[in-house]
Parts: C-alpha cells; sequence; structure tokens
C-alpha cells in the first residue's frame, strides 16, 4: 500500500476568509457563514434534543451525525504503515526475507506461497476499526458502511495496477443461514459503497453469484491452523465458473484475520479457472509491533505467522 497515506476523512467544516473588495465572492462568504450557523444551530438542537453519546468512548455527541462515534474516535483509525508483507500484507522485520525482485515477505510467505496473488488491507484490526466494524455487523449501523467503504476504496485503487483488465469484484460470501440471521452480507454492503467511489476511476460492479458459501463453518476462534483449515474445507464452491475462467478476482472481506478464508476461497476460484486472486480487506489482524523483529528466529511466534496462510 502506498506509504504515508493519510486517515481517511471523515468530515469538517469549510473555513471562512474575508473577500473583501469582490461583491461576488463576499456574497458567497455570506453564504457560507449562513449555512454554516443554521448548522451550528442545528447540531446545538440535536444534542438538546436527542442526546447521545460517542460508541467507543462514551463522549457526549455535539453535531448531527448518522455514525455514533465522536471525531476524535474516527481520528484514531489510521492506516497500516510497513513495512508489510508483499504478498499477504502481515508484518515483515525491517530487514525482512525478499524475492529476486526485492519484495520483502514474511516467514510464511518467504517459505510457501500462499493460494492468492496479494492480500492488502487498509488497517489494522484493532481499537477504534475494531467497533466500527462491529457497528455495522452486529447492530446494523449501515452508514458506517460508508466509512469502511472509503477505506477499502484506496485499497483497491492501491490494487487496480496489478490487474489484466478489469476484475471480477467478489464479497466473500455468508452461508445463507447466517444471512437470514444477520440480514445483510457487510462484505457485500462495504463492497458495493467501496465501488460507488469509483476507486482508480473505475467502475466496477461486484459478482454476488460466482461464488457461494455451501458450508456453515461456525466460528474459528481457539482452533489450530490445522483445524481451521479443516473446518473451511469444502465450505465455498464456484456456481458460474464462465463469470471466473480466465479472469483476475477481486476478493472483499471485511476483516482477514488468519486468512484462512481467503485462501480457501482463493483456492477454488483458481481450481475454476481464475487467472490470480487479489484480497483486499478493510482490516487485518496483524502481529503485535514488539514481535515483528523476532519474526524470523522466535518459535514461538512462528505458528501464529504460519497461521496467515492457514
Amino acid at each position: 500500500m502506498r506509504k504515508g497515506r493519510q486517515p481517511v476523512p471523515h468530515s469538517g467544516k469549510e473555513d471562512v476568509f474575508s473577500s473583501s473588495g469582490d461583491p461576488a465572492r463576499e456574497t458567497a462568504s455570506l453564504g457560507r457563514k449562513l449555512v454554516l450557523s443554521f448548522a451550528a444551530v442545528a447540531d446545538g438542537l440535536f444534542a438538546v434534543l436527542f442526546p447521545s453519546t460517542c460508541r467507543f468512548c462514551a463522549v457526549s455527541l455535539t453535531r448531527i451525525t448518522r455514525v455514533p462515534v465522536c471525531d476524535a474516535c474516527l481520528d484514531r483509525i489510521q492506516a497500516v504503515d510497513g513495512p508489510l508483507c508483499a504478498a499477504c500484507g502481515e508484518r515483515v522485520p525491517v530487514q525482512g526475507a525478499s524475492e529476486g525482485d526485492g519484495r520483502e515477505l514474511c516467514a510464511s510467505c518467504s517459505q510457501s506461497e500462499p493460494a492468492f496473488t496479494r492480500a492488502a488491507a487498509y488497517g489494522s484490526y484493532d481499537a477504534g476499526m475494531r467497533e466500527l466494524i462491529h457497528l455495522l455487523k452486529y447492530e446494523h449501523v449501515h452508514p458506517a458502511a460508508n466509512l469502511l467503504g472509503r477505506m477499502l476504496a484506496e485499497v483497491i485503487a492501491d490494487l487496480s495496477d496489478a490487474f489484466t483488465g478489469d476484475p471480477v469484484v467478489i464479497p466473500v460470501p455468508l452461508h445463507v443461514s447466517k444471512y437470514r440471521q444477520r440480514g445483510f452480507n457487510q462484505s457485500e454492503t462495504i463492497a458495493r459503497a467501496a465501488l460507488k467511489l469509483h476507486p482508480a476511476g473505475l467502475d466496477w460492479k461486484p459478482n454476488i453469484s460466482a461464488l457461494v458459501r455451501q458450508k456453515n463453518t461456525g466460528s474459528q476462534t481457539g482452533l489450530t491452523p490445522a483445524q481451521r483449515r479443516e473446518n473451511m474445507r469444502g465450505a465455498f464452491a464456484v456456481v458460474r465458473p464462465d463469470d471466473v475462467r480466465g479472469r483476475d478476482i477481486l476478493l472483499v472481506d471485511d476483516v482477514m484475520t488468519t486468512g484462512t478464508t481467503a485462501s480457501e476461497c482463493a483456492r477454488v476460484l483458481r481450481r475454476a479457472g481464475a487467472e490470480r486472486v487479489f484480497v483486499a480487506t478493510v482490516a487485518r489482524v496483524l502481529l503485535p509491533e514488539a514481535t515483528r523483529v523476532t519474526v524470523n528466529s522466535d518459535e514461538e511466534v512462528r505458528p501464529q505467522v504460519l497461521a496467515a496462510h492457514a
């Protein structure tokens, strides 16, 4: 991903400057002042009539917002910075392993090529990022999808130069029972929000028919890498192979944890004839900063790294 990328802007009010000497500009400035004054009054009435608090830090919200999170908490959601593995997006040591082309790879990718070509995420799955995703998934605060979609759009834009032609954009599907329970697929919702922004100036639509989840795998929490692989085996199937044959695939999900789901999707897509599979997520579970410099030598850490492709 591009280094030095700024956090996704979420709100803000335009500053008003004096334009003395230009009647047209003075009129425009006055109009902006009136709009901002009206907005300030509306925010004040909102705070009085509909008192609310930030879902993250519990501070009182003082403005009208569709996402019940204060600006300070949103500002803490930062884009992840390198060095990151060029294949799976995991943190790598400052002096990490590399291929002949100089790409930095994590310990796992340097030993075994993942089923997908490259995986990238906007940020780390912690603190505010985790809570924002939970607002959408579990509390059904659907406007949160717009914020998450803007983050995902940046990831897609970063990957866009690598595609051969237009890729098939496939949100990771939910099992029908989970879909009925939740009422929507958060990956599809975020993908649609991202694609509406036309990342990199491109006009793509999600394909929600080619790949299905035919097995309800349940939670993978607490499972070993081998158990995760076995649990996911046979979970997905390509039911429209003509849609993917000979095409690059952009697989979209909200979170990449160990990478088990992305790897299984990539495996069945490639078996169905897909050319390459790229993975774009809003967030990724990353190794702690303190452990990344010992990832190649600490045997206690290695199972966590290898799980990225489990």
